[in-house]
């Protein structure tokens, strides 16, 4: 497995933590983390020089077992321009918006020496962003994406350190390489079946980066005049992101929404000669069940098929089918678990002292912003895309402007992210297959 002899992970979240485990107990690797100096990740560093490099994740289900343990890594790097030695695999863990700002980081000789680069929670276009990036450092680097990260992981007791809780797993999760052929991927889903998930291979990493779910529902639910006010403005009473309204954002004019991005967004994964995407049918079979009760098999298999006005029907029947987990067992009172209590964070006051938006919208903010870039590039309409990403950004200023006396970190700046859709743009376009 000489792949996986050497692994460095960039990032000192609890992604990296997880992950560092299982390939240190399944590959038997040679493990590093590094990270920016900050004041979170000085805490975390802190904490796994006091143990001794030993990273623990436990499970909050026993059925999660096989990703838990406790594992000793081999070196970890204050700041990723500390970054020395020989590496195989580089797997990034950190947000998809700062790949490239990590990766400048680190001394241009340590990169050509890696092998492959693994995206674990990407966006649409990453793996074309990290390509054009190693074009002149490393042109033949396989580059694998993962649809999205395989747990829900956080920090035991909510405390940065080196301990980590693993509360639920995904049972399948879709991965691609810029390798026709791919030992690495092969390896993966080797051990990925031990820990009880399967791998499904398809064709590249950006048909990958199309099959994750928060990038079809979190937009709409997120980037409206609700929940974005909700977020940013003084709230007594808390909303919820999968509730209805008035608990939540969700009215028959988000569903239009919701259905209208996925249609743009496949105009530009058809143009992309990617297979197309079932909404319902990836939201039900690929995510959260439903009993067929609720939704009719054939209506699922045939959702993109029927009339709008149909489509938005039953979108608006599964979220109102998921407000209770239907498969839980009622109690006494006959109440099911209340599966739709996510609440709508709000902005919050960071380790520097800034005000600072949640990963929820803040990321969203970002895949949206390269979707529309991408739509441009090929000269396709998304006035959807384009209505979403103004609202949010009307938002991001009325706040800004309405106090002179607050400090904002940069997430409540309007931006263009104009570097990585041009890098994305120009490997999109290098693609002999891309229609004129």
């Amino acid at each position: 497995m000489t792949y996986f002899n050497r692994v460095l992970l960039l990032g000192t979240g609890p992604t990296a933590i997880q992950l560092a485990v299982n390939f240190k107990q399944y590959f038997m690797s040679k493990i590093a983390i590094a990270g920016r100096q900050s004041i979170r990740s000085h805490m975390v560093f802190k904490s796994i020089i006091q143990h001794q490099l030993t990273l623990q994740v436990s499970v909050q289900n026993s059925q999660h077992q096989p990703v838990a343990g406790a594992s000793t890594i081999d070196e970890l790097f204050k700041g990723y321009h500390s970054i020395n030695g020989k590496w195989d695999t580089v797997v990034l863990c950190v947000t998809t918006d700062s790949y490239i700002s990590v990766l400048a980081e680190i001394e241009p000789a340590v990169l050509k020496e890696v092998s492959c680069f693994i995206l674990i929670s990407p966006t649409f276009g990453s793996s074309h962003l990290i390509t054009h990036f190693l074009k002149n450092l490393s042109p033949h680097a396989e580059v694998i994406s993962f649809s999205t990260y395989y747990g829900d992981t956080r920090w035991l007791d909510d405390i940065p350190s080196n301990k980590v809780v693993t509360t639920g797993l995904k049972k399948t999760i879709y991965i691609g390489s810029t390798h026709s052929t791919s030992e690495i991927v092969d390896e993966l889903c080797t051990l990925f079946n031990q820990l009880g998930i399967q791998l499904k291979k398809v064709s590249s990493p950006l048909e990958a980066e199309t099959r994750n779910i928060s990038l079809y529902v979190h937009p709409p639910l997120l980037m409206n005049d609700f929940s974005l006010q909700a977020i940013f403005d003084e709230q007594n009473t808390p909303k919820y992101v999968y509730k209805l309204y008035p608990e939540g954002p969700i009215t028959y004019t988000t569903i239009r929404h919701m259905l209208n991005y996925w249609k743009e967004m496949m105009a530009v994964v058809n143009y992309l000669h990617i297979q197309p995407l079932n909404l319902l049918k990836f939201m039900v079979v690929d995510n959260y069940p439903l009993h067929p009760e609720s939704i009719d098999r054939q209506e699922i298999e045939n959702f993109n098929q029927l009339k709008p006005i149909h489509q938005e029907y039953l979108l608006y029947i599964r979220y109102a089918s998921l407000l209770i987990d239907p498969f839980s067992k009622p109690d006494r009172d006959g109440k099911y678990f209340d599966f739709s209590t996510v609440p709508l964070r709000r902005i919050f006051i960071n380790q520097n002292g800034e005000w600072d938006v949640p990963r929820m919208p803040k990321e969203d903010y970002y895949r949206v912003k390269i979707i529309q870039g991408i739509a441009k590039a090929l000269k396709l309409k998304s006035p959807t895309i384009d209505n979403l990403i103004q609202t949010y950004e009307e938002k991001l200023r009325q706040v800004v402007a309405s106090s002179d006396l607050k400090t904002y970190s940069d997430a409540l700046q309007v931006k263009s992210f104009s570097q990585d859709i041009k890098m994305i743009s120009k490997e999109l376009m290098s693609n002999p297959n891309i229609k004129e």
